[in-house]
């Protein structure tokens, strides 16, 4: 017969279903697996795609220089890559601010979950913001 073991601290403990806290009562995940699945697709597209163009800056523009096609200031190049690495930062919030939280998956870019989800996380951190408040007092 195999033996159960104890899960390790940082495994997920089942996304989406009811949990036991310490003191006995149930708890809500925050975030079920279909939704983190959905997010994590989103920050792959969304920062993904970017970062990787960035990257192909460096070596487009070491290609370029190289082959002495075009002499191509470092500036420039840095610029370039910086800006695309800058656009896959951005690409990290709207991944994950786009994703729809329904059973069914939203529209191709979710845009019109981009408010209900800002809003969500509004609620979130000012809950938060009050649990820690009556915890110190």
């Amino acid at each position: 017969m195999a033996k159960q073991r104890n899960a390790l601290p940082f495994e997920p403990k089942g996304s989406g279903k009811v949990s036991k806290l310490a003191s006995g009562a149930p708890r809500q995940e925050a975030i079920p697996s279909y939704v983190a699945n959905r997010m994590a697709r989103r920050v792959a597209v969304f920062a993904g795609l970017p970062s990787i163009a960035g990257m192909g800056v460096f070596v487009g523009s070491y290609f370029v220089v190289t082959r002495g096609i075009v002499d191509i200031a470092p500036v420039l190049t840095l610029t370039g890559s910086g800006m695309f690495f800058l656009l896959g930062l951005v690409g990290l919030s709207i991944g994950v601010l786009t994703a729809s939280w329904d059973p069914k998956p939203g529209s191709l870019l979710g845009f019109e979950n981009f408010k209900p989800n800002v809003q969500r996380m509004k609620e979130s951190i000012r809950a938060q913001k009050q649990q820690q408040k009556e915890l110190k007092s």
